[in-house]
């Protein structure tokens, strides 16, 4: 797919439409100087919660964030946690929207939303960043590992999240969580995921560390100065917990075993050429940035493939939403349709790097 095919916005999706002179009345008492009518556009990127750009009458524009519509799996969606975070890192100075308010009344657009500032800048998807120089590229990296970085070595507890997840265990308690969201959204049998499902809990590496972690951080989640190679906002807080930080930045680095083409991967290509550090450069300057001496190869190749196991997942939920017609995004039927090929692909990472 093209990168115009997920940027930009487009008209509100039927299954998300909801009352927008309702909604301009609510914000209208609760954001000082908002005015009526509202515009609404839906962002075409993202499969879990819609997405929208509002604009007041003045051409303010803020950010609407919201569950989907229909009957939701527990614990996901939840986009009160996503408010709760994003308030906590922004009074930390980390590069997050700004948060503007918190409805929990389901009787204004039918589900929970929260409101943010629009953070205007550059948004890439393609991780080759085809419209820039090999020395723009190299900068667009070393930022996104440099902002990683400084997420994990952020004190949770002294900027208000000790309670934002539970310490220790990282690893049993998301594979667990995982399999629960996969066994309520299965459509089809898969046997990857059965051996997947078998083999993570009973194969997780030595030693536990906790950090906040976003879950979902990826070059098209990150918002960046329109001229600068610098990140102005990180987006998409959904899968935030506190956790492992070896995960957070493994799922990072999982571009670099995904082919490149349809899959926004970057193996097999000339990355020198591109200006862009190979997997092992990368974790090196993660290590650097974050005081760590190194990671255990066989950590390393777990995080790995927990965190494909973890995408065929959310491909899996996917799926169950378009089979429901509740989807976000009209990607969602291809994206959800990978499931299988994703479970496979990390069952063959567990084959091939850890004998499984």
């Amino acid at each position: 797919m093209s990168e115009e095919e997920f940027a930009g916005t487009m008209p509100v999706a039927p299954a998300q439409r909801f009352d927008e002179d309702l909604l301009g009345g609510y914000l209208e008492s609760r954001i000082r100087g908002l005015r009526p009518p509202l515009t609404v556009r839906q962002f075409r990127g993202g499969q879990s919660n819609p997405t929208f750009l509002l604009r007041a009458a003045d051409g303010t524009p803020y950010v609407l964030r919201k569950q989907p519509a229909g009957v939701l799996l527990p614990s996901a969606h939840a986009v009160d946690r996503e408010f709760r975070i994003i308030s906590a890192l922004h009074q930390a100075g980390f590069p997050v929207a700004r948060p503007v308010c918190l409805c929990e009344d389901r009787s204004v657009i039918g589900t929970l939303f929260y409101v943010m500032g629009y953070a205007e800048g550059r948004n890439f998807w393609d991780p080759t960043l085809p419209q820039l120089t090999a020395p723009e590229r190299g900068a667009i990296y070393a930022e996104m590992n440099r902002v990683l970085a400084q997420l994990h070595r952020i004190d949770f507890a002294a900027i208000g999240l000790a309670d934002y997840g539970r310490p220790g265990n990282y690893f049993v308690r998301q594979i667990g969580r995982w399999t629960k969201q996969y066994r309520a959204s299965e459509t089809e049998p898969i046997e990857a995921m059965e051996r997947l499902i078998e083999w993570l809990p009973a194969n997780i590496p030595p030693g536990d560390e906790t950090t906040i972690v976003h879950g979902d951080y990826r070059l098209d989640n990150m918002i960046f100065h329109p001229r600068e190679p610098k990140v102005i906002a990180v987006v998409d807080w959904e899968l935030s917990t506190l956790g492992h930080p070896l995960a957070d930045f493994s799922y990072h680095v999982m571009a670099w075993r995904i082919p490149a083409g349809a899959n926004r991967g970057l193996a097999g290509l000339d990355l020198g050429a591109l200006g862009i550090p190979d997997e092992p450069q990368y974790l090196r300057r993660y290590c650097e940035l974050t005081g760590r001496a190194g990671v255990e190869p066989r950590t390393w190749e777990f995080c790995m493939a927990y965190n494909v196991f973890r995408i065929a997942c959310i491909r899996q939920g996917i799926l169950k939403r378009v089979v429901e017609g509740t989807a976000a995004s009209q990607h969602a039927r291809e994206a959800g349709a990978r499931a299988r090929e994703t479970a496979e692909f990390a069952w063959a990472l567990v084959r091939r790097n850890l004998g499984g």
